[in-house]
Order: structure tokens, then C-alpha cells, then sequence
């Protein structure tokens, strides 16, 4: 069994990366952890936690860096802005909650941050969302 701290800290940096605007997986790291006998608590804790700093390096991104959006390198597609500032169009700040989502959640994030939805607002109902999926999985294993 690998160290506490390599599987821990290799958890919190997949979900971290996963929860920002690039392509990665946290999930089969979560299962396998929990499969291997780590305490579940501690991994759901984890991953939310760096999951949760991804998206809020999304509403960084959204708040401070919007006037980049044109540029190649722009990592959200006009597409996937679109999409999102829909959800959020017609869930308002409540589709937060769903922002663990495939496709839709990370760009969800960064609409946050466009709209300079208030961090106190932002935080919780991410990490809400967060927990919950991650808990989901961490308890069906």
C-alpha cells in the first residue's frame, strides 16, 4: 500500500486539476483509494477540498481574466460558455450545485466568476455539490 500522504496528496492534485478547465479524472482515483481501504471520510474531504480550489482557480479565471476569452489559448470554448451561462441564465446561482457536472460544471464555475457571484455565495453551494457526488461514490464502493 502506497503512503498516506502520496495517495492523499495525489487525490487532492487529480481532483484539483479536474475541477479546472482541463481534462482529468478524479473520480477512479477516489474509487480506487476507497477500494484499496482508505477511510472514506478522509478521501471525500480531500478530493472536495481540491476539487473545490479548482473551481474557485475557475472563478478567478471568470472574474479577473474574461477580457482573454478571444485568445487560442483560452481554455473554455465560446460553445461551452454559452451552455453554461445558459444553466445559469435559468437556475441562477443555484446551478452551483451542479457543478461537479461533465461538460457543464467547470464552465459553470467560470460563469460564476463572469457574473462576480460573492465567494461567501460560491463556496458553499460548490462545495455542497462537491461532497455530495464524491460521498455518493465513495460509499457505493
Amino acid at each position: 500500500m502506497m503512503s498516506d500522504l502520496t495517495a492523499y496528496g495525489g487525490l487532492f492534485l487529480a481532483a484539483l486539476v479536474a475541477a479546472t478547465l482541463l481534462p482529468a479524472q478524479s473520480e477512479l482515483v477516489l474509487v480506487g483509494l476507497r477500494a484499496s481501504g482508505y477511510d472514506a471520510v478522509v478521501l471525500v474531504a480531500v478530493a472536495t477540498a481540491g476539487n473545490v480550489l479548482g473551481s474557485t482557480i475557475n472563478w478567478v479565471l471568470g472574474r479577473y481574466l474574461l477580457h482573454f476569452r478571444d485568445r487560442r489559448w483560452f481554455p473554455v470554448k465560446p460553445a461551452m460558455l454559452d451552455r453554461a451561462a445558459g444553466w445559469y441564465g435559468r437556475w441562477g446561482v443555484w446551478s452551483l450545485l451542479l457543478a461537479w457536472m461533465p461538460v457543464v460544471g467547470d464552465p459553470l464555475t467560470l460563469v460564476a466568476g463572469i457574473l462576480r457571484v460573492d465567494l461567501r455565495l460560491f463556496l458553499p453551494l460548490v462545495t455542497l455539490g462537491k461532497a455530495a457526488r464524491y460521498a455518493a461514490l465513495a460509499w457505493a464502493v
